[in-house]
């Protein structure tokens, strides 16, 4: 993902009324505490304080750094060469909202970056207080972390994009996805369409992170990947068909009779089944990670769900696209550099399906969001 446009510094503080000055400046404030937090990888190597568990994993991320250049076709620039420890579990934290019987997030607009789904916020304090500022419109809202975010390419003049402590963590296999996902960004990104950058950077990471446990991974690398993926596949399934199940809903006749009470009753039943086909689904699942979806499912809305679907909607057809690109990164990039100069949302659908020959079924492409809304680094 990323963050709402955290990557807007103070000028564009004159294109904002005073009303989102505040808002702004927590943005430009907090990247750059960020920035300023960011040292090199080799500092962090050579301290003698630097623990080896963390050693070992810079020294990871600067194989997954090259990979992702030599195979992927990715920028050799300054981003992911340096390290910031946060001491708090998110770079950022994003809100999202949507009306009681709809996916449709409700957009922000902002310079550059155009109109997204989210609001990222570096307190976790400021984003529960716009949470609550957006339940009081009578909107359900979804509050959670990012680990990390994007800045496009805008700030590789100051050192780029920095490694940091809140995915620093991650298994092998998940943190070249990361990385993979982030670089992808700056490849492209098409202003105000949020499906098109995270679905098309989704399968990059996707595809990439097959590619590193394949060539570059060790045995248990892969079988860490292996438990961990499966759950976040099953998890994926479900949350489709429960998107599709009340789109139903929100599309049905009592819908659009505006007979809310009959509407309501069949969402909450939607959503009951949710978490009960969650629940059996959690009892075949083991290790550490058999907990990881609680805490999305015992909050799961409309928001979240709204959230989610910006990460998957696509991906099918991009990976489609990678493939009828004879697996060749710059054709690739190419194709999808041409598809997003489109001018519309509609015409950018039309030509994927035409590249591809998948049919575009999505949502309401105005649903927009970020990352790690279900327990993974950047939704599920």
């Amino acid at each position: 993902m990323r963050a709402a446009p955290a990557f807007i510094l103070i000028g564009a503080l004159s294109l904002t009324g005073c009303a989102d000055l505040g808002y702004y400046w927590q943005s430009a404030s907090g990247h750059i505490g960020i920035m300023r937090a960011a040292k090199p990888v080799p500092e962090w190597l050579a301290d003698p304080t630097t623990s080896a568990a963390l050693k070992a994993k810079l020294e990871l991320t600067q194989r997954i750094r090259r990979f992702a250049v030599t195979e992927l076709g990715l920028p050799d620039n300054p981003s992911y060469k340096s390290y910031a420890d946060l001491h708090r579990p998110a770079a950022v934290w994003n809100v999202v909202a949507a009306p009681p019987y709809s996916l449709t997030l409700k957009s922000w607009c902002f310079p550059v970056a155009g109109c997204v789904g989210y609001r990222g916020y570096y307190s976790e304090a400021a984003a529960k207080a716009e949470a609550d500022a957006q339940r009081a419109l009578d909107l359900e809202v979804a509050v959670y972390p990012v680990p990390a975010y994007s800045t496009l390419g805008w700030m590789n003049w100051a050192g780029g994009d920095p490694l940091l402590s809140t995915f620093i963590g991650y298994p092998e296999g998940e943190l070249a996805r990361l990385v993979f996902h982030e670089l992808a960004h700056q490849v492209l990104y098409v202003a105000g369409d949020t499906v098109f950058n995270e679905s098309y950077a989704t399968a990059v990471e996707r595809i990439g992170g097959g590619l590193w446990l394949q060539r570059e991974a060790g045995e248990a690398a892969r079988r860490e990947y292996s438990q961990f993926d499966g759950q976040r596949q099953d998890f994926r399934a479900l949350a489709l068909n429960t998107r599709r199940a009340l789109t139903q809903v929100y599309e049905s006749p009592e819908a659009k009779a505006k007979d809310w009470t009959v509407v309501e009753v069949m969402k909450k039943a939607a959503m009951a089944d949710f978490r009960e086909r969650y629940a059996k689904l959690r009892e075949g699942w083991s290790g550490p990670r058999q907990g990881a979806y609680d805490g999305w499912v015992a909050r799961a809305n409309n928001a979240a769900f709204g959230a989610q679907g910006a990460y998957d909607d696509l991906v099918p057809s991009f990976e489609k696209l990678f493939e009828r690109q004879g697996r060749d990164w710059p054709r690739f990039y190419t194709e999808v550099r041409r598809i997003a100069a489109l001018p519309t949302e509609e015409e950018r659908r039309r030509a994927l399906q035409a590249a591809t020959g998948i049919l575009q079924t999505h949502a309401d492409p105005t649903t927009t969001t970020h990352n790690d809304n279900n327990g993974d680094h950047h939704g599920a």
